[in-house]
């Protein structure tokens, strides 16, 4: 079997293509073994291998393209659909004729799942010929045709009717591509044609793709084949769009609800979004994050394992049966009150439910065991459910999840944890218990998205940046992390501070060893249950917001990895370089007042000493986390709130901070450098050359680094999923960002409030990119409501430019106001436009709360905010609100989505 691989690629100097396989001869799919091409052309780079007939014992290769750059820049063209049927093909040469295919390309996103399995189902209802004694095979894909269209072809010649439109070849769905066989063994070469739109019911040829005609020179003789991989047909722009809602799963409410919201709560909020047009469902994270059994427990981006569920969302009712006496008469009162409270009380409603599942298990233990299914979930998921059953038996065992403070097991060992882990053991009730659990809540899960697909509704995931510091994660893996770091995000509008999440950072290098296994594995996971996924953070796979331990808040961390500013670089600006002056706190008599006022002497005398020329933090205090324990142990007050602040505000006070282990040769800036006072004080000479060096630093230097951080890591993760992919694109966005994105076919987030272009104010849905999702606000902002009352005169400049209204802007967000920017983003030409749910309600005065400030889920500056939101009309209520329900669907389907 000969095998002649042509690729069209045009190539600059430095770039070479290879093919990589699922065959020996093709680098078993391993990249770095792929086979090198060879320059054909200008249009085409080419290879042939040959398969001897020992080595031919497959029935097909999958088979697909790879560039790599001069810098060592590995670029796979997508997809993984290019395949050679070998039952179909008895051909002793095959060529191949392809069309690189670019990971950008708008096409693509309709080939994800999403649409292949729930949103663009197609019924090929053509009677296709059976095709004998071919001798070229044409592919080309077309992902957005009605039931009644097929894809065709005609061309140049007499085979082609010379360009026949009447009859021309009619093609054949077949997977993702549309298909036509034909016998060219009498037609002269080279051939042009073109492909168009053909009208099966009505037997008429619609239109001709966009662009030029496409030509081939390849014929074939006896024993060959050629497959020709035509890529896309040209067709007009897909303008494709849909409506979404946005809901943390622990916000929904129903009327037997449990006093937060549950899996099987997702089968009502379907009904009622497939009654309203909407198209997609959208979730914060569901993933376990018991840790200390208190409502900081809350935080759903804390999980203590990437791969386990919550199980706060777990349905008791479900798994104990109608007549289970454990469903009493005190378990439907404590039902009811917590039910009836207008948030969630976390801790009340985790110890019912653990309690009561305890009950629960150990009526059903003996039978579950067997359960056939169950035994399934437990052998696919065995790698991740043992260690983290084993780690919350420790966990409840020792009464803390700081696996470092366990007298036993603080270093996880694979063997051990199997001894623990033994059916055998007298403890292992209080592990299986968490097999039990975790397999109820998969059932739940997989049958509430599987009845959103039915109902023609895809459910949209969230993936964490983070894994919480005391969790299953780091103590199975801490080499994957530098546990002596803090992850969190710059300084912004909502968070001045920066955001401290607390989270360890990752070790790229060693999750690079095997391939980025751990990231994969999560991919897997979440594909299991979600059609779509957000990147929390993605910025995060460009370089983090690293900050260390001994600091409290975001504004000291520095981006990991960053291109620091060495020390000759200073000198050859020009700038007098003091390291205690420039990278330690900057105190003197002015800075405390200007801090502290009247109570200036008291923090001098408390907390500083006098240190040649400058004031100096004595030992007991020396860094914010050291400041942070003291005023624990302090009465709890404004006064103390008010010092806190200041102190930490003290430290912050600094211009660079050393890169750690340079030796005093290399540093970062410290973020709003201008903003301190230290950099007040000096003179201007000075500010002007280090604004200079600021602005080189965080807007020029790092760009080309970082785009390579993420190009190493985003294109091998996006390639273990067919979920359509959306990054979570805010906050300090380096220039790079938009272009990886674009590359991979990423969705960017668009927000109104919080636009991209430091020169504007506010972004305008209709300038969103079509592979975007544009929102008014996310769970991590107030409302459209609760915003419009934060800040009058931003709300004013928006009522008058953005909303083109005159006058004075009302007070309070009246509905039509809600209304019309909900509307600005349902007509925006981005693909998705996606909505809290309580923005939705907000444009309609009887339904909507009274109080729009208890709408907002989170507060960012906010370390230990509890999460708690739940909606103040149960789903059973919001059903019912025809009047509402039916202009919402008005509204989705005038806007095109």
């Amino acid at each position: 079997m000969i095998l002649n691989f042509y690729v069209r690629f045009s190539t600059s100097y430095g770039q070479s293509l290879y093919v990589s396989g699922s065959h020996a001869l093709l680098g078993n799919d391993v990249l770095t073994s792929a086979i090198a091409m060879q320059y054909f052309n200008e249009e085409f780079w080419f290879v042939q291998i040959e398969i001897p007939a020992a080595n031919f014992n497959v029935l097909d290769i999958e088979y697909r393209y790879l560039l790599r750059e001069l810098d060592g820049n590995e670029i796979v063209d997508w997809g993984n659909d290019r395949i050679i049927d070998f039952k179909k093909n008895a051909a002793k040469e095959i060529t191949l004729i392809d069309t690189w295919n670019h990971a950008g390309e708008i096409e693509n996103a309709f080939f994800t799942k999403p649409f292949q399995e729930v949103l663009l189902t197609y019924n090929d209802t053509v009677k296709h010929k059976a095709s004998k004694n071919y001798t070229h095979e044409f592919k080309v894909k077309a992902p957005l045709l009605k039931d009644t269209e097929v894809i065709c072809i005609t061309g140049s010649g007499k085979f082609w009717g010379d360009w026949d439109t009447v009859s021309p070849v009619l093609m054949a769905k077949e997977n993702n591509w549309w298909v036509a066989r034909v016998n060219l063994s009498t037609t002269n070469f080279p051939i042009v044609y073109k492909y168009g739109i053909y009208n099966a019911e009505l037997q008429q040829f619609i239109q001709f793709e966009n662009g030029g005609n496409r030509t081939l020179s390849s014929d074939s003789g006896k024993g060959k084949n050629t497959i020709i991989h035509d890529g896309f047909a040209h067709l007009p722009t897909p303008n494709w769009k849909g409506a979404g809602i946005a809901i943390p799963v622990f916000s929904l409410r129903t009327n037997d609800g449990f006093g937060t919201g549950e899996f099987n709560d997702i089968l009502q909020l379907v009904n009622w979004a497939k009654t309203c047009g909407i198209k997609l469902i959208q979730l914060l994270p569901i993933n376990d994050t018991t840790a200390t059994y208190t409502y900081l427990d809350s935080y759903p981006y804390a999980a203590i394992s990437a791969f386990a569920l919550h199980p706060i969302y777990l349905n008791i009712n479900s798994i104990a049966g109608p007549k289970n006496k454990v469903i009493n008469a005190d378990w439907n009162k404590q039902q009811a009150a917590l039910n009836e409270l207008p948030t969630v009380d976390y801790e009340a409603i985790i110890k019912a439910k653990l309690a009561t599942i305890a009950i629960i298990f150990q009526q059903q233990k003996k039978l579950f065991k067997d359960d056939l299914d169950y035994i399934e979930f437990f052998e696919i998921n065995r790698h991740w459910l043992v260690p983290y059953s084993v780690f919350c038996y420790l966990r409840d065992t020792y009464k803390t999840a700081d696996y470092n403070q366990w007298k036993t097991n603080s270093i996880y060992n694979e063997a051990e944890i199997l001894r623990l882990a033994s059916p055998t053991t007298k403890h292992y009730d209080k592990i299986a218990i968490h097999y039990f659990i975790q397999y109820h809540l998969h059932v739940q899960l997989k049958k509430a998205t599987a009845y959103a697909h039915k109902n023609g509704i895809v459910v949209k995931g969230d993936l964490p940046i983070g894994i919480y510091r005391y969790g299953c994660d780091a103590w199975m893996a801490p080499a994957l992390y530098n546990m002596d770091a803090q992850a969190g995000a710059p300084p912004d509008d909502f968070a001045i501070k920066g955001q401290n999440w607390g989270f360890p950072t990752y070790n790229w290098n060693a999750m690079q060893q095997d391939g980025f296994a751990w990231w994969r594995q999560r991919f897997e996971q979440m594909s299991a249950y979600f059609d779509s996924f957000r990147i929390d953070h993605i910025l995060g796979f460009f370089r983090i917001w690293s900050i260390p331990l001994h600091a409290v808040q975001g504004i000291l961390g520095k981006f990991v990895p960053a291109i620091p500013v060495n020390i000759n670089e200073l000198h050859q600006n020009n700038i007098s370089f003091d390291y205690y002056r420039y990278c330690k706190p900057f105190i003197t008599d002015d800075i405390l007042y200007q801090f502290f006022g009247e109570f200036a002497t008291d923090v001098k005398e408390i907390f500083l000493f006098w240190n040649d020329g400058n004031y100096a933090f004595k030992e007991p205090f020396d860094t914010q986390r050291k400041i942070e324990t003291y005023f624990k142990n302090q009465p709890q007050n404004n006064h103390n709130h008010f010092l806190q602040n200041g102190l930490y505000d003290l430290h912050s006070n600094v211009i660079f901070i050393e890169e750690e282990g340079s030796q005093f040769q290399q540093y970062h800036c410290r973020i709003n450098m201008e903003s301190t006072a230290s950099f007040m004080a000096l003179d201007n000479h000075t500010k002007e050359k280090l604004k200079a060096l600021y602005i080189n630093y965080f807007f020029r230097r790092q760009d080309d680094f970082w785009k390579k951080q993420a190009m190493n890591k985003l294109p091998q993760l996006k390639r273990t999923t067919n979920m359509l992919v959306c990054g979570e694109d805010l906050g300090m966005v380096p220039d790079c960002v938009p272009d990886v994105m674009k590359q991979l076919g990423m969705l960017s987030l668009e927000i109104q409030r919080m636009p991209k272009d430091p020169k504007t104010e506010f972004f305008h849905p209709a300038d969103a990119p079509y592979l975007s999702v544009v929102t008014p606000s996310t769970h991590d902002m107030s409302t459209i409501r609760g915003w419009w009352e934060e800040d009058t005169s931003k709300t004013q400049r928006f009522y008058n430019k953005i909303m083109g209204q005159m006058g004075n802007s009302p007070f309070h967000c009246s509905s039509w106001i809600n209304r019309d920017i909900v509307l600005q983003h349902l007509y925006s030409p981005a693909m998705w436009s996606i909505f809290q749910l309580q923005d939705m309600m907000g444009m309609d005065e009887s339904i909507r709360s009274n109080d729009p400030n208890a709408e907002r889920i989170n507060i960012p500056a906010d370390p230990k905010h509890y999460w708690r939101y739940r909606m103040h009309l149960t789903l059973e209520d919001l059903m019912e609100q025809t009047e509402f329900n039916t202009q919402l669907k008005n509204f989705i389907s005038d806007s095109g989505r």
